[in-house]
């Protein structure tokens, strides 16, 4: 990575890191992006230089991690939804529990679900409006995030691996 790029990706991961910051002390409307440029640590330039809005800091992240897992989830058994995937999908919702309750808290859930639909839909490829396919995945997807909330909320003691396991397999409640 040139340097160029590698600074920018440090003044993104400052904006970040200040943003959720400012989302423990107060709501992302109450933000003004004087005092988070401020936080963050960089210049206004540099934020409006990757950024058009507050929200889209959130969005941006959300789809860095995503496209981060994209790289190390396997298509070679011809579908997403096997037990290494799964439980790549558990421990990266792990990996990122701070931001992803910092999120839920701050009523952005629906963001990360939007796009996480989004990742899904690009995995599976154009499908019929109405088909049960379709209908299957969002699902499975709901599912996936509920648990996943859940269990990031309650403080996970169970491994992902049990999580997995368990989401695989289905189970009557």
């Amino acid at each position: 990575m040139d340097k160029q790029k590698a600074a920018n990706q440090h003044v993104k991961r400052c904006i970040t890191d200040a943003l959720f910051s400012l989302m423990r002390e107060k709501n992302l409307s109450d933000i003004r992006i004087t005092e988070l440029i401020a936080r963050a640590g960089v210049a206004r330039a540099s934020f409006y230089r990757n950024y058009r809005a507050k929200e889209d800091v959130l969005v941006t992240l959300i789809r860095d991690v995503l496209d981060s897992f994209s790289e190390e989830i396997r298509l070679d058994q011809g579908t997403f939804y096997t037990y290494d995937n799964i439980l790549l999908s558990f421990q990266y919702f792990q990996r990122n529990r701070e931001y992803v309750l910092n999120l839920y808290h701050s009523d952005f859930a629906s963001v990360l679900l939007e796009e996480l639909n989004r990742f899904h839909e690009a995995l599976e490829g154009s499908m019929p409006a109405a088909s049960v396919g379709k209908y299957a995945l969002y699902m499975y997807i709901g599912a996936l995030f509920n648990t996943a909330l859940v269990w990031l909320t309650e403080e996970p003691e169970t491994p992902p691996e049990t999580l997995a396991e368990f989401f695989l397999k289905g189970s009557p409640i």
